[in-house]
């Protein structure tokens, strides 16, 4: 198993010892999954988190009508969880699957509350990883009441310029909250401009 890259995302946080660092990876596992797997799903309870080494995913919920509404993309150095299932250990909001052959470490909740006893400096990992989470997420609800459709893209094409290159237009519409016929439209009224 590979847990460099792992390791370089927690020493932007903390330090850990060799012995800490020892036992940090004696609980983790190394998993692939198949494009179209899923890691979780939706009224499951999400018993681990994952760390991305490669491959994309998507973090979506199915409403009453079926339609599918993506909340989140997830490349290669993200977190990948349903977070309030897995923190509470309740059933789970969303689904998250993957759109490519995907590899990652996990560990579960077990396995994380072990941690967070014998290493409490992975209190501050942790408390980092959820202030990005919520502050990405609060952004997000900005930009969706103060950005109209094409503003948004224009966003999500800069901030995020890999991912638009590896999902389908259609899933980037969900995410974006249109058609994806309307995104069409969008692209096309942004070649025009140029």
């Amino acid at each position: 198993m590979n847990t460099k890259p792992l390791l370089d995302y927690i020493s932007k946080y903390i330090t850990l010892t060799d012995e800490e660092e020892v036992f940090f990876i004696s609980k983790l596992t190394y998993r692939k999954y198949l494009k179209g797997q899923y890691i979780v799903q939706q009224g499951d309870i999400c018993d681990k988190t994952s760390f991305l080494i490669s491959g994309c995913s998507k973090t979506f919920y199915v409403d009453d009508k079926g339609q599918e509404h993506i909340v989140l993309f997830a490349i290669e150095d993200w977190w990948v969880s349903d977070i309030g299932s897995f923190i509470t250990q309740t059933p789970a909001d969303y689904n998250v699957q993957c759109i490519e052959n995907t590899e990652f470490i996990q560990f579960s909740y077990q396995d994380q509350e072990l941690l967070l006893d014998k290493i409490p400096k992975l209190e501050r990992l942790f408390r980092k990883m959820i202030e990005k989470a919520l502050v990405s997420t609060q952004k997000r609800i900005v930009r969706g009441f103060s950005l109209n459709a094409k503003e948004q893209y224009l966003y999500f094409k800069q901030h995020y310029p890999t991912i638009e290159q590896r999902v389908p237009q259609y899933m980037i519409a969900s995410y974006l909250g249109i058609t994806k016929e309307f995104l069409s439209k969008i692209k096309s009224q942004i070649l025009l401009e140029q």
